[in-house]
């Protein structure tokens, strides 16, 4: 039996190797007569004395030679040694003795004894070879050192035709084996040769090669971040390894998702050392494919003490507020920002900040977080002031709806823009504030610099995101520039991609109304329906509100839209079919008992349309339509429902303030109620508003 040479001294003082002994058979030899002959390059004679003093064969002479000049760091030299080794011969050797092992007989444990001595045997001939790839490797012939590897593989797969797993080989046999596999792929990525590596790295993870967790982990990693990051498609797995009813991964994002969640629930039971990095690549894949949700679901099962508990709510925040959970999100931010652990957290701060900016009736606790967060931008962490002092603007802006009094109101959409202007010198090269600005001077009215901000967001862009073509087009119908607004539209179609035309022919759609081109605006409907039902049928049902593109088509709004323009035109048989298609996709909407409630009121049946306009409202309270229309009905009822209208009007208006047909009825009720300063100013601002009104509220693109 031969075994790994073993030195029995330390390095001298000059760091050159004194002395060592190697053990083959039951014998034993010192290395350092051999040693000196390789060092005069008589490669014959040394092999020659390692055949007479352990009784070895000429390959087994050989591939111990070359193991020793390779453990020496002469690679090249150990490279001549390996050139001259047969593997089919050792092969060969080794194959009618594991048959007989397989299928033995009578004298076993002779039979076994002389196994062993021929898997020893064998072991160190492949180790050689295993050897001679990695010398190939340092000196730069990888494509050599590949297929060397590759022959290792290839012969132990003839050897055990049906893998390696529940036969017992050797130790070091089996050592040679998983380093070969585990070398291969790398080798082939080394040499440029990418298809072949996905081969080899498939190879390695489907045959049987009875490899160690650690092996194995190690190996599905590196395979994840080459599918993740090469740039190279991976074709999908041949049929000979599918497995009927089996997942097979579609793309190379799903194939790392795969097996990074493998190696997650390695983790998970013990199976394997906890690798950080693993996560952080899964997070990275996972963020993608826009399957934050799931990214939480792998944190919640790592065990405690992995992480600290603060980073792993931090971090869970984010998942659920990438998967549109923002109430987890933000009840998570709120125990990492308490005072007992990181209050000053900035990460955290700001994005408690961002998700309170979504929400008027959480505004007022994210202006809070975002003036913490400015304070404690100090130092390396100064360039995020910029972040903080945007995430407050946009926090007062939101509060500024929920405001009790019209002065509050005016103070914190005017402090809302200041911050937003504080916001840029920090962050001149973030497209997103340059795009909130034009909306907030938008909502104020001042529409030139509305239309610089939204020209520079399309330079900035190249006109490549379509909400910056909404935007323009918005503010030209608010000062009635219908036209040009229309060229606008038109211009960004042409521009834009067929599955994100959705929200650019919406538009086109509401300008041909406010155009009186009805019979325009109905083709361009017909052409959304067609695009939605497209769309549905290309990418599936949608799993969630979240993932869902905010370019594709909202089939629902196709429909309610559609009702709306013919109950416009009296065309109710018509307006009924489409309230009909969009309650099968949405049996409980605002939207569809707003329209029916239209179509009833012109039918005259006004306490049904009451009705339905009161549902309505018990669904979505800030529902503004409805407020306005059921106070109209009721100022017709006569001066006793005159609180009731007031009431709901200036809900509506707290809600809106910028709504004219609120600001027209609140006139018509002080003016039926005597107070004709009141009802002038009103009918002013209605006036007012008239003439800028856009066909799109400006809110709705943010």
């Amino acid at each position: 039996m031969v075994q790994m040479p073993r030195s029995r001294s330390t390095t001298d003082s000059e760091g050159e190797l004194g002395f060592g002994e190697v053990f083959a058979n039951g014998l034993c030899m010192k290395t350092t007569e051999v040693e000196a002959k390789l060092d005069e390059g008589n490669i014959e004679e040394a092999e020659s004395s390692l055949r007479e003093g352990l009784s070895l064969n000429f390959e087994e002479a050989r591939a111990l030679l070359g193991r020793l000049e390779y453990q020496r760091g002469n690679v090249e030299g150990a490279l001549r040694v390996f050139d001259g080794i047969d593997l089919q011969a050792a092969i060969q050797r080794l194959h009618p003795s594991l048959s007989e092992r397989l299928h033995p007989r009578k004298g076993r444990s002779r039979t076994e004894s002389l196994n062993t001595v021929s898997q020893h045997a064998a072991s160190l001939v492949l180790e050689a070879i295993y050897l001679k790839a990695k010398s190939l490797q340092k000196l730069g012939r990888l494509t050599e050192a590949a297929h060397e590897c590759k022959s290792v593989l290839d012969a132990v797969e003839r050897i055990f035709h049906h893998g390696i797993s529940n036969v017992q080989v050797d130790s070091k046999l089996q050592e040679t084996v998983s380093q070969a596999v585990e070398l291969l792929p790398e080798l082939w990525k080394q040499a440029g040769c990418y298809h072949e590596a996905m081969s080899a790295y498939r190879r390695a993870l489907l045959s049987q090669w009875n490899l160690e967790n650690d092996c194995c982990a190690r190996i599905q990693k590196g395979f994840a971040v080459f599918l993740l990051y090469s740039g190279v498609e991976a074709p999908p797995p041949s049929l000979a390894v599918q497995m009927d009813g089996s997942y097979v991964p579609r793309n190379n994002l799903e194939e790392a998702v795969l097996l990074l969640m493998i190696l997650m629930k390695k983790f998970y039971l013990g199976k394997t050392k906890w690798d950080p990095s693993v996560m952080e690549h899964l997070t990275f894949a996972l963020s993608l494919c826009s399957q934050t949700s799931v990214l939480a679901k792998q944190l919640e099962e790592i065990m405690p003490g992995v992480f600290h508990r603060v980073d792993r709510w931090i971090t869970l925040a984010l998942c659920y507020s990438g998967a549109g959970q923002n109430s987890t999100s933000l009840n998570l931010l709120r125990k990492a920002l308490h005072k007992q652990e990181r209050p000053d957290n900035l990460m955290a701060l700001l994005l408690a900040a961002k998700i309170c900016s979504e929400d008027s009736s959480l505004a007022a606790e994210g202006v809070g977080y975002a003036q913490r967060a400015i304070s404690n931008t100090q130092g390396a962490d100064h360039h995020l002031k910029g972040v903080g002092l945007r995430m407050l603007g946009l926090c007062l802006a939101k509060q500024s709806k929920a405001s009790l009094s019209d002065s509050e109101r005016v103070w914190l959409e005017s402090e809302a823009l200041k911050k937003l202007n504080e916001a840029v010198p920090f962050e001149s090269d973030n497209f997103d504030l340059i795009f909130e600005l034009g909306v907030q001077y938008a909502k104020h009215r001042n529409f030139n610099v509305a239309l610089h901000y939204a020209n520079r967001f399309i330079e900035a862009t190249a006109g490549s995101i379509s909400k910056s073509w909404r935007l323009l087009a918005i503010i030209l119908s608010a000062q009635q520039r219908f036209s040009e607004a229309e060229a606008v539209t038109d211009a960004a179609l042409y521009e834009t991609a067929k599955w994100e035309q959705g929200p650019l022919l919406r538009l086109q759609a509401k300008l041909k109304i406010s155009e009186s081109l009805p019979m325009d605006a109905i083709e361009t409907f017909r052409y959304l329906l067609a695009l939605a039902q497209a769309q549905r049928k290309s990418f599936g049902p949608r799993q969630s509100v979240h993932q869902v593109d905010d370019d594709r088509v909202n089939e629902f709004e196709v429909w309610y839209g559609l009702a709306t323009l013919y109950s416009s035109l009296s065309h109710w048989r018509d307006a009924e079919i489409c309230i009909g298609k969009a309650r099968e996709l949405k049996p409980y909407s605002v939207e569809s008992l707003h329209a029916e409630g239209v179509k009833l009121e012109a039918h005259g049946q006004i306490q049904e349309a009451l009705a339905a306009y009161f549902n309505a409202l018990l669904l979505d309270p800030g529902y503004v339509p409805c407020k306005i229309l059921i106070g109209a009905l009721l100022l017709k009822m006569g001066s006793k429902s005159f609180p009731v209208v007031r009431s709901l009007l200036s809900d509506a208006l707290k809600i809106e303030p910028t709504n004219r047909m609120a600001w027209y009825y609140l006139g018509m009720v002080h003016r039926n109620d005597g107070r004709i300063a009141d009802a002038t100013d009103c009918f002013q601002a209605a006036s007012a508003l008239e003439e800028s009104e856009p066909i799109e509220s400006f809110s709705s693109i943010l």
